[in-house]
């Protein structure tokens, strides 16, 4: 059944239901270890992942209509191995690398979306797990983003503070002036919400289910566009989940 995603959504005091339905599948052909962020334009997919018994993260380049790989770059610095949630700005793709530690620093890097090439980056003493672009700032996660931070995206610290929403998110996207963070409420049971900023307020909130290997849809990779929500939930053998509203 392909109505997988029975969705409580939260808009200013009222409630109502909606069903989604799921557009496609797509099976993720290389093997990318442990996925973490995802989005996507024109055809095209790109992943952030990291393998951490060999030390190495990766972003790489996905053929979004048959899964296969068109181009991968390492993006480890020394033990700063773990890229986390990714957005696409422009021509370019921000992703932040951090220790595989809640509490060590992180490189927040900036790179050709085409060529996948380092095209500068700042410091922050913190584990950033993903990131956010607005049209001149940046909004970053902390560990299961409990802390939120914003910079100019010359990597000036605007705001830090403590997150009002208890989901782990794992991926954040910029929906016009909203920001959304996709996570897990329990093991199978995830969301996607809307806040509004600087006053992190909760406009709006999906309840998404599981996949049929038992992982929130949220659990990972989430990107949102042309009104279509993108997951990449699983480890490999990874599988690209794509739904619309009905």
């Amino acid at each position: 059944m392909n109505l997988l995603l029975l969705l409580a959504l939260f808009s200013q005091s009222s409630e109502r239901l909606e069903t989604w339905r799921q557009l496609q599948m797509l099976a993720i052909e290389p093997n990318l270890h442990h996925v973490q962020g995802i989005d996507t334009e024109d055809k095209l997919l790109w992943i952030s992942s990291v393998d951490a018994k060999a030390g190495k993260g990766y972003l790489s380049k996905i053929d979004a209509a048959s899964g296969k790989l068109l181009a991968q770059v390492e993006v480890q610095q020394g033990k700063r191995i773990h890229p986390g949630g990714i957005t696409l700005d422009g021509d370019s793709i921000w992703i932040p690398v951090a220790e595989y530690d809640r509490d060590g620093p992180t490189t927040i890097e900036r790179r050709n979306k085409h060529t996948l090439a380092l095209e500068s980056s700042f410091e922050v003493n913190d584990h950033i797990g993903c990131i956010a672009a607005g049209k001149s700032f940046l909004i970053g996660g902390s560990w299961s983003s409990r802390t939120l931070y914003q910079w100019t995206k010359s990597g000036e610290q605007l705001l830090k503070a403590p997150n009002p929403i208890t989901t782990s998110w794992q991926d954040l996207k910029m929906d016009g002036d909203l920001l959304m963070g996709s996570g897990q409420i329990t093991r199978q049971q995830g969301a996607v919400e809307w806040v509004s900023i600087p006053d992190l307020k909760l406009v709006r909130r999906i309840l998404t289910g599981a996949t049929d290997k038992s992982f929130s849809y949220a659990h990972e990779g989430m990107t949102y566009r042309n009104g279509k929500l993108y997951f990449l939930p699983e480890d490999f053998p990874s599988r690209l989940f794509v739904f619309e509203a009905r």
